[in-house]
């Protein structure tokens, strides 16, 4: 059975590069540096798609372009199953977490995320891997500096990189792009193992 992995973000060239879509940009790195090739228009998902194989193991990857909090639907179509979410995972930016920084998990909560939210409903279940990616700032000794209130909130995730945001988040989306590989050939456990130390 192929893994899914899929990059949540907003459609259209309004929303390139804004911090809400970090996940989706890390999708499409992901699928260039691994020669997933094949870019397609699923008309019955609303999604991009490619796919191929990542060492053995087949892989397909998803961009929903529908809108966030509609993710759910998109994925729907290529997850049919609980047990075949077991190997969806889904990458998606964290306010909770510095620029800089992911983690993965599995089997948590949405932590308020709206495209997460929308994934777990449709799906009925939580039991799938998450990778989340840092974009909140911090102060020079790292400690985060999270934006309070929800229109400070909605504002910032909509806005985009600046040029010197890019280029960490070209850093961590290269260890994110190993992380995957990792997940999809070794499994979670020894994804999380190695890359959540290092986080």
């Amino acid at each position: 059975m192929a893994w899914v992995i899929v990059g949540l973000g907003n459609p259209g060239d309004k929303y390139d590069s804004t911090r809400h879509n970090a996940g989706r940009m890390a999708v499409e790195y992901f699928a260039k540096a691994k020669n997933l090739n094949g870019w397609h228009e699923d008309k019955r998902s609303k999604s991009m798609t490619a796919g191929g194989m990542v060492g053995k193991t087949a892989v397909a990857v998803v961009l929903p372009d529908t809108f966030m909090n509609k993710s759910g639907s998109a994925v729907a179509k290529f997850v049919k199953s609980a047990k075949a979410a077991e190997r969806l995972v889904v990458v998606y930016d964290d306010l909770d977490l510095p620029l800089g920084k992911f983690k993965l998990s599995f089997d948590r909560g949405s932590g308020g995320h709206k495209g997460l939210e929308s994934i777990m409903r449709t799906l009925k279940t939580k039991k799938f891997v998450r990778v989340r990616i840092g974009v909140s700032p911090s102060t020079a000794s790292g400690v985060l500096r999270k934006p309070e209130g929800e229109k400070v909130i909605l504002n910032f995730i909509l806005t985009k990189f600046r040029a010197h945001e890019l280029e960490e988040l070209k850093r961590v989306m290269k260890r994110v792009a190993d992380a995957l590989e990792v997940a999809v050939t070794d499994g979670r456990e020894r994804a999380m193992n190695v890359f959540n130390a290092d986080a």
